[in-house]
């Protein structure tokens, strides 16, 4: 990681709108300074340095597309790293459905007026290191100069129309696997309040955070699973239950078997959870059933509003160790949470 300036970025988060575009001279220097995309000349059909609306792109023959777009302020107060992790988190919707990501765009929104131009090319220069080590062609992007920062990516990935992990295909038996620990909103909302051991808290944030989805998007295509989703703003909670409901089954999980970011508990029981976690829990209590015994801050967290969060993989009891393998060669952790159950008619996330 380059030596990156320092900045308060989470002083900079009250919500605001977009206005005009940032002057296309800042833009072309910031551009300069990011190292060059050799994917660019093989993948692009136009060029990036040509002043066009829009990119064409060359995709090989026999798959399909997988699109999504993401966006959001800082949750780390180090440039750098805040665009690796909005990019990986952009990325990660297509390697949760068993995808390939193939060209991405950027989205950025920055005050000009109020932050060196330094401070916006380490974050640009963040998200293109995760672009490099995701094999990704940057095609270009979109920028506004607004109140308040943002940052992320539009993203084109390649998938095999046959095998595909979707919300809708979760079956009953199958055991749930995740792939990261659970508790970045707590912690970040912990950096912003600048609590007690705030660096440590944020360098945990960015280990996780920034990490890609590729051993988790190896077990989809490898084991052809046919659910899958990636954790992120709806909490695990959340995510889980668009999933039971899509498929018309219920799940259960076990919250003692669950992985967190160190101080998840700590932090929460200090009542640092953010108010988007909050929303997602009151919202989603009518679906939910929390058997007696469940610790109160562990339903805190399954509903805690993640960033670049892990994947939960639906797999077979004889793919487990399997699955387990594939993840370990990427660097990657599985831990089993729960399980798919028959659907009872009533609520569809019950709490172990």
């Amino acid at each position: 990681m380059p030596e990156t300036t320092k900045y308060k970025l989470l002083e900079k988060t009250k919500a605001a709108g977009c206005a005009a575009k940032i002057p296309p001279h800042v833009l072309t220097g910031l551009l300069k300074l990011l190292p060059a995309d050799p994917l660019a000349s093989v993948r692009l059909l136009t060029a990036t340095d040509s002043n066009e609306d829009a990119a064409v792109v060359s995709i090989p023959q026999g798959v399909a597309l997988v699109q999504t777009l993401d966006f959001f302020t800082p949750i780390v107060n180090d440039p750098f790293a805040f665009g690796q992790i909005a990019a990986a988190n952009s990325l990660s919707d297509v390697y949760a459905m068993g995808g390939a990501p193939w060209c991405a765009m950027n989205i950025v929104c920055f005050p000009v007026q109020e932050y060196p131009v330094a401070l916006l090319a380490d974050i640009l220069a963040g998200g293109a290191s995760k672009l490099a080590e995701a094999g990704v062609a940057l095609a270009g992007g979109h920028s506004v100069n607004d109140p308040e920062i943002k940052y992320g990516l539009s993203v084109t990935g390649l998938i095999d129309p046959e095998s595909i992990a979707a919300n809708t295909g979760l079956k009953p038996g199958q055991a749930l696997m995740l792939t990261k620990p659970l508790g970045t909103g707590i912690l970040s909302t912990a950096v912003k309040a600048c609590w007690d051991g705030a660096e440590e808290i944020e360098a945990d944030i960015i280990k996780w955070a920034s990490r890609l989805n590729v051993g988790p998007s190896k077990v989809i295509s490898e084991l052809r699973l046919t659910a899958a989703t990636d954790i992120t703003g709806f909490g695990l909670g959340g995510h889980l239950l668009e999933m039971a409901q899509a498929s018309g089954v219920d799940i259960e999980l076990e919250t003692d078997a669950l992985p967190l970011l160190p101080r998840a508990v700590e932090l929460t029981e200090s009542g640092l959870l953010p108010a988007g976690s909050f929303a997602n829990k009151k919202y989603r209590m009518p679906d939910t059933r929390i058997a007696r015994g469940v610790n109160e801050f562990l339903v805190d967290i399954v509903f805690d509003a993640q960033t670049s969060g892990g994947v939960v993989l639906a797999l077979e009891r004889h793919q487990v160790e399997r699955a387990r393998e594939i993840l370990s060669a990427w660097g990657d952790a599985g831990h089993i949470i729960g399980a798919v159950l028959p659907k009872t008619g009533g609520p569809r996330l019950h709490l172990r």
